[in-house]
């Protein structure tokens, strides 16, 4: 696995529900998978990019909140391709899930102070497990998708219209294959 080259220290927000983007914090999981939160540091700072965070106050995540994250992230991959799929999730990734949404999540706050939690990092965590418990049992689970580009691996909720969104971002996946595309027709048609 690798680790973020400076340029993927930025966290895509592509996915449209917090467990989507949760789980972009790996990255080309078909390929060389790239840990986007390779630190406590880099949780606290998705957590606070997420819009997760509890006020102004510094979020304090350790080792072993890392080491519970990185679990649920897979645990909450393993459950939305499972049910993407048609089947059953592996028993352990429903307990953990389950687990963690089970746990106080953030509580919602009216002001400028948009949440409380007495633990913070744990709440915001909880609150991404209820997040796909809700996805993983609600309508719109037919509207997740994964990204057209077969270098990326995010998943995103299509809230086009037409259900026909085929990447997780135009910006990115989107303009890469326009430009692969472009260029392979200019050789075609250079070549003959």
């Amino acid at each position: 696995m690798s680790q973020p080259a400076e340029s993927a220290l930025a966290f895509p927000f592509f996915g449209g529900r917090p467990c989507l983007d949760f789980v972009a914090t790996l990255g080309k999981r078909h390929a060389t998978p790239v840990e986007r939160i390779p630190d406590p540091a880099a949780l606290a700072r998705w957590i606070t990019e997420a819009g997760l965070a509890v006020g102004d106050e510094p979020i304090t995540v350790g080792p072993r909140d890392l080491t519970g994250a990185r679990a649920l992230r897979e645990a909450v991959y393993g459950v939305l391709r499972a049910a993407m799929a048609g089947r059953e999730p592996e028993v352990a990734d429903v307990a953990l899930v389950n687990e963690v949404a089970a746990r106080p999540d953030l509580a919602p706050q009216l002001g400028p102070r948009r949440w409380a939690a007495r633990q913070p990092a744990r709440a915001a965590l909880a609150t991404v497990a209820r997040d796909a418990v809700l996805l993983v049992g609600g309508p719109l689970l037919d509207r997740v998708k994964e990204c057209g580009n077969p270098d990326c691996s995010l998943l995103f909720l299509d809230d086009s219209q037409a259900r026909r969104r085929r990447w997780c971002s135009m910006d990115r996946c989107g303009n890469l294959a326009k430009v692969a595309g472009y260029r392979s027709r200019n050789r075609a048609a250079s070549g003959s």
